[in-house]
């Protein structure tokens, strides 16, 4: 299912993404490793993810691409690291299941070292009216099912967890929204 979705609806936003990390990268909810790939040879990688299940697929996809990277079960709420700990914090597509969005990017502007970046892309409320009444109805069994969120909005966050917000883009529909914020030095 999701590869359909990201066939559709998200384009290149992975890489778009990955393409922006670099140094000592987090990768916040790194899920089955999807993003592995795409990130640049020389950054050093860490991802957290709190599904047990998700996480042993992630490492065996690094195995797979030889990419070295410290894979942790965590809370993108609470986040294990000190302060000032990475230069680029990626979430693709996670924000929107994460039942707290405002303190996790709270704790990834935390963790994220001055003059650093917080690189996004997730499915948001859209732009069309008609679109978004369907992603009000969707909501109304994939919020409590699954805890999935169509409707929320990143970027209306990140000034109050502190970022500037650098680049921002929208497409299809306004349903994917893909940006770049960076922590003041």
């Amino acid at each position: 299912m999701m590869g359909c979705f990201e066939r559709f609806f998200a384009g290149d936003s992975r890489d778009w993404v990955c393409s922006r990390a670099s140094g000592d990268v987090l990768e916040v909810a790194v899920g089955t490793g999807l993003n592995l790939p795409g990130y640049p040879v020389g950054a050093r990688l860490t991802g957290i993810e709190w599904s047990r299940q998700m996480l042993a697929l992630a490492r065996q996809r690094a195995a797979r691409l030889g990419r070295r990277v410290h894979l942790l079960q965590a809370d993108a709420q609470a986040l294990p690291f000190p302060d000032a700990s990475f230069d680029t914090v990626v979430c693709t597509f996670s924000l929107c299941a994460i039942p707290d969005e405002r303190q996790a990017l709270a704790e990834m502007a935390r963790v994220l070292r001055p003059g650093g970046r917080l690189v996004l892309a997730d499915h948001v409320v859209s732009t069309s009216g008609p679109v978004r009444l369907v992603q009000r109805v969707l909501e109304l069994v994939t919020v409590p099912l699954g805890g999935e969120h169509f409707r929320r909005r990143p970027l209306e966050h990140l000034r109050a967890a502190g970022l500037t917000v650098e680049h921002t883009e929208r497409f299809r529909l306004g349903i994917i929204e893909r940006l770049v914020a960076r922590k003041p030095r």
